[in-house]
């Protein structure tokens, strides 16, 4: 299989090598589509709301109040 790319992707390509990060363009190119594929599969499961994500994230157990307190009318003279 013949893979053209750019200049720059090239360049990122050696400091990847050069770093010893990675061993062959194979081994990078083979990193790359497992964690593309990780990605999408993430992104197909269901968003969750703002308040879902805080109860469930390290915080919960902070003492964090999520409910909202009931808000009473203001009396304006007139």
């Amino acid at each position: 299989m013949l893979i053209e790319i750019g200049p720059e992707d090239e360049t990122l390509i050696e400091e990847k090598l050069r770093s010893g990060e990675f061993r062959s363009v194979d081994e990078l190119i083979h990193k790359w589509l497992v964690s593309l594929a990780d990605s999408q599969s993430r992104s197909d499961q269901p968003r969750k709301n703002f308040a879902q994500f805080l109860r469930e994230s390290p915080l919960s157990g902070s003492g964090l109040s999520l409910e909202r307190e009931k808000e009473y009318p203001r009396i304006v003279p007139l």
